[in-house]
């Protein structure tokens, strides 16, 4: 999990860079009007949209344009409709890669996400080849120079986290998706700062990368996947050492 958790990690970094672009306002407010429109515009009784909220306030959405994107969502307002779809596929190395896509044209999304494969070394496959080795989970991130591991442990598993491992400079805490908020939450109370919290899809199994010129070509792909305007995620299992991650990201 190294390579994943310390990717996810970077990715989030670079993307204060794209709030400044209003690229992550947008996959944020795409995320709430569709979890609005499936499941209803009560953040209570509709954990998809308490968790696109928790994570649109940490990145200090105005709370108006949060609930206009409710709005949107649930037709009080009018808005695009968006139509969520995934591509799966294999980038180089081997490394399995599920992207989530969320588009109001989807002809548009499916050649944007061929061609991004295409010209990253990588290929789509059929859907269901790669969406098995994936399980949503929620994932908090800390910094092990700047925390207590002892602690990390006790306050996760008494907030009844699923799992906490080590991760050469960082501690991983995950979650199930129904108790990501509490498993959060029981952190925030005590004021101890993680350097993500977020949705994910956790891999079940890893492929290692030790070759930097693929880690290379390998995180282009993923890069260039979460620069299109349609993706909202992009997941991988590959497991690069850090000193190779490093040095390519």
């Amino acid at each position: 999990m190294s390579g994943h958790s310390k990717w996810s990690t970077i990715r989030h970094k670079k993307g204060a860079a794209d709030a400044k672009r209003g690229k992550i306002f947008t996959k944020l407010i795409k995320e709430i009007m569709v979890s609005a429109r499936m499941g209803g515009g009560d953040p209570n009784g509709n954990p998809r949209l308490r968790a696109a909220i928790t994570a649109a306030r940490a990145e200090n959405m105005p709370k108006d344009n949060i609930e206009r994107a409710i709005k949107k969502g649930t037709g009080e307002l009018e808005g695009a409709a968006y139509e969520e779809v995934s591509y799966e596929g294999y980038g180089p190395g081997g490394v399995a890669i599920l992207v989530d896509v969320m588009t109001d044209n989807r002809n548009r999304a499916a050649s944007d996400i061929r061609h991004i494969f295409s010209r990253n070394g990588g290929s789509l496959g059929e859907a269901g080849c790669v969406s098995w080795m994936f399980s949503k989970r929620g994932s908090i991130v800390f910094n092990r120079d700047q925390v207590s591991e002892e602690e990390i442990m006790e306050i996760a598993l008494e907030a009844g986290a699923e799992d906490v491992k080590d991760q050469e400079d960082q501690i991983e805490v995950t979650t199930s998706l129904e108790d990501f908020s509490k498993v959060k939450n029981a952190f925030d109370e005590k004021s101890i700062a993680y350097e993500l919290a977020e949705i994910t899809m956790v891999p079940q199994t890893m492929v290692p990368i030790e070759d930097e010129k693929v880690a290379q070509q390998l995180l282009r792909l993923m890069e260039a996947l979460e620069d299109s305007d349609d993706v909202q995620n992009a997941y991988a299992n590959f497991d690069i050492p850090e000193s190779i991650l490093n040095a390519v990201a």
